[in-house]
């Protein structure tokens, strides 16, 4: 009996210094990682190449600008627009354009049909409507089609980029009110700074 409670005890004895061993240093290292881990966060921050704001915004606004609250909807329909423009292989700005204009067209809602109170068959993000040749309904109420299909329409406008927003919206949107996409360029800008290495 003495014999077996003697062999118990060493064993626990061993466990109890196994346990020391491995876990001492385990422990001793672990403390430091755990005072480094901001030191870590900032170091996987830094990997992600910071948007250039002067990008974002070329010819600085237009006229007073707008801005509303979005939902986590709208949030996951202005993600849907930049990962769009970076499959289209297009930059931030045109990821500003896209947004600005979705901003108008929409508010960065996905719409289906309004009935009386819809712009002829106007749908979607960007309100392409079906009978001027954008796409199905399905289609233009697909975020990422619809999109690439502005962005397509975008791509078709010679100096885009060097154009002020509204002009470079107008022309692909061909709006009955060409002025209003410049108020939303801030916020869209500020979206794509926040989302677009995401």
């Amino acid at each position: 009996m003495n014999t077996i409670m003697r062999k118990s005890v060493l064993g626990i004895a061993g466990l109890a210094f196994a346990g020391g061993v491995f876990a001492g240093p385990a422990a001793a290292h672990a403390a430091p990682t755990v005072e480094s881990t901001p030191i870590t966060a900032v170091a996987v921050a830094a990997d992600k190449p910071a948007v250039d704001t002067a990008k974002l915004i070329p010819h600085g606004v237009q006229g007073a600008q707008s801005r509303i609250d979005l939902s986590d909807e709208q949030v996951g329909n202005v993600k849907a627009i930049i990962a769009a423009t970076k499959k289209a292989g297009m930059d931030e700005r045109a990821a500003v354009v896209s947004i600005a204009t979705a901003l108008q067209e929409s508010k960065l809602e996905n719409l289906g049909h309004l009935g009386d109170r819809n712009d002829h068959d106007s749908q979607g993000l960007f309100q392409q409507r079906p009978s001027s040749g954008w796409g199905t309904v399905e289609q233009i109420t697909d975020p990422e089609y619809s999109t690439m299909a502005f962005l397509k329409g975008l791509k078709q406008v010679d100096g885009w980029q060097d154009m002020p927003l509204t002009e470079a919206a107008q022309t692909v949107q061909v709006s009955a009110y060409p002025d209003h996409y410049a108020q939303w360029e801030q916020q869209a800008a500020d979206l794509v700074a926040k989302h677009w290495n995401n």
